[in-house]
């Protein structure tokens, strides 16, 4: 299917450049119906629009950026958002040009730290990037959904089982976006959803609601020896209490830069003992975009402690304390004295402390109340091959992308994002689709939907005129069909083509033709079916949907 030239840099082999022209193919006719117009931006763009928006800084090494003979820089480009926003800017002058969507399928490059995983994970890549641009944010919202609707459509043409989930935009910017993921348990992603209901989030965007109720203090506050308990885990063991009924600190410093001065400001988060912290959350609470975890020399000045102890009762200097949901709710906790090889216990907020600033700081957890009401969450796996974005006026603002309206103003474009990684659907498709012979691909995207296998077609006329004939009509018939004419053993030729995967198979024997039958097996039966020859052509196109 691909063979790698170098680290996450892949040739594609025939095999494999079938099934990615087909994802190809099928992605074009469903962009094509939504009204999107296809055209080509290059892969080498100028630095100055990067400058333009910010993100020639922003996206840091990841963004591989070269020189030309002359000196002037270039980036080998990731995405398009700010050459189509150029484009726009230089063609669209009225409201009566609205809306557009224009599209392409192109290589990309991304510089990954650790490339891995094959297509999951390359630098080198192809992507379907779109972009659409309205006159408000209502005929954004619609052409998001135009977008959303045919995804959806892409997706289930493409035969696989997938969900779309809310998501973060991340390095992109806007407002809102989706995520498609293809589900199988070898995914790099969590996704949450509802069974008995349509919420579905990835795992940096899902909710997670507060769990019970405060109560009333019951306990004195106790300072209790720990000695080398640094985790909640241990801590809960030494001391007999449940891991729900301890909390962990997180020491955050925020630094900033004024008049040439630089100062800190220091951050404790709170989280229940056996939650996990969601670092995209964090970065959202007010004053933490820019947060970096606390070295143990500022753990000591401003706690006293070392790490292991932090507790959020009069630490050394003043700190801003941010407990997740959960933790305000909590009463009679543990947490860390600020000592070392010490704890408290009965710590209770109001009494013991002053009330916290409360965010959501954590990863949801199997079995947590969907945030829509409708039930209680559930976890699987996924693989990330596609993401839509409202992005609004992130670009079109910074690169004075404007229309005039009706009343002769100008006004900034709304825009919106959608990516589809065309390469990567190879992979995530065999992930999804595999047993132990090999791959298993959906018909929509196998590199043949059918293969013959004629026995000793080098030593039966009648194998060998009934094989080409079959080819023949197959063909006319449309069917994507392919002759295995290796003269190999059954054996060895039926292992060759159940592990590349072609899902549907018809062998030509001698001894068949003699009754008038061929053997059909489909890839994932066990069993192979007679059919009369005759019958053969119009059982395939059944078998194929035709």
């Amino acid at each position: 299917m691909i063979k790698r030239l170098g680290s996450g840099i892949y040739t594609y082999m025939p095999t494999g450049l079938r099934v990615i022209r087909k994802v190809e193919a099928i992605i074009r006719e469903e962009m094509n119906k939504s009204g999107a117009l296809e055209l080509l931006m290059p892969v080498v763009q100028p630095a100055e629009l990067w400058q333009e928006t910010g993100r020639w800084d922003k996206m840091g090494p990841e963004l591989m950026r070269v020189k030309d003979r002359h000196g002037r820089e270039f980036a080998i480009q990731p995405t398009s958002e700010e050459v189509v926003t150029d484009v726009v800017r230089s063609e669209i002058k009225s409201y009566r040009q609205l809306p557009l969507n224009f599209y392409h399928i192109q290589t990309k490059f991304r510089d990954e730290r650790r490339p891995r995983f094959g297509l999951m994970r390359g630098r080198e890549f192809t992507m379907k990037d779109a972009y659409s641009f309205d006159r408000d944010v209502e005929g954004m919202q619609k052409s998001y959904q135009v977008m959303f609707d045919a995804y959806t459509r892409i997706f289930n043409r493409f035969g696989l089982k997938f969900r779309a989930v809310a998501a973060d935009n991340g390095a992109i910017g806007g407002t809102g976006s989706h995520e498609f993921h293809v589900i199988a348990s070898t995914g790099e992603d969590a996704l949450v959803y509802c069974p008995t209901s349509d919420y579905a989030a990835n795992m940096e965007a899902a909710e997670a609601l507060a769990i019970g109720e405060r109560g009333a203090a019951t306990q004195e506050m106790t300072k209790v020896p720990t000695p080398g308990k640094t985790k909640c885990e241990s801590v809960a063991e030494l001391l007999g209490l449940p891991l729900s009924q301890t909390v962990k600190t997180i020491a955050l410093t925020v630094e900033k830069e004024e008049e040439g001065k630089v100062t800190k400001q220091y951050f404790m988060l709170l989280l229940r003992g056996d939650h996990e912290l969601n670092e995209v959350k964090v970065g959202k609470v007010e004053g933490l975009s820019n947060h970096r975890f606390s070295t143990e020399a500022e753990i000591l000045e401003v706690y006293g402690s070392v790490p292991g102890y932090l507790g959020p009762v009069a630490p050394k200097q003043p700190v801003t304390i941010v407990a997740d949901r959960t933790v305000a709710n909590m009463a009679d906790f543990v947490c860390g004295a600020n000592e070392a090889d010490y704890h408290l216990t009965g710590v209770n907020w109001g009494r013991d402390l002053p009330e916290p600033i409360v965010a959501d700081l954590r990863n949801v957890v199997e079995g947590d109340a969907s945030p829509d009401g409708q039930g209680v969450l559930a976890i699987e796996r996924g693989i990330e091959v596609g993401h839509v974005f409202q992005l609004g006026t992130a670009y079109s603002k910074a690169m004075n992308a404007t229309f005039l309206d009706e009343n002769g103003k100008p006004a900034p474009l709304q825009m919106g994002c959608y990516g589809i990684g065309v390469t990567r659907i190879l992979g995530a498709a065999i992930e999804q689709n595999f047993d132990d012979k090999g791959i298993v691909w959906p018909d929509a995207l196998a590199p043949f939907q059918l293969v013959l296998c004629p026995m000793g077609m080098d030593r039966s006329e009648l194998v060998k005129a009934q094989t080409e004939q079959l080819y023949a009509d197959l063909q006319a018939a449309g069917v994507d069909v392919i002759v295995d004419d290796r003269g190999l053993r059954p054996g060895a030729m039926f292992a060759d083509w159940e592990l590349i995967g072609v899902p549907h198979r018809v062998v030509i024997g001698e001894r068949g033709l003699k009754e008038g039958k061929l053997e059909y097996q489909g890839r994932r039966e066990s069993e192979a079916t007679a059919v009369p020859v005759a019958e053969v052509v119009g059982f395939i196109k059944g078998k194929l949907g035709q």
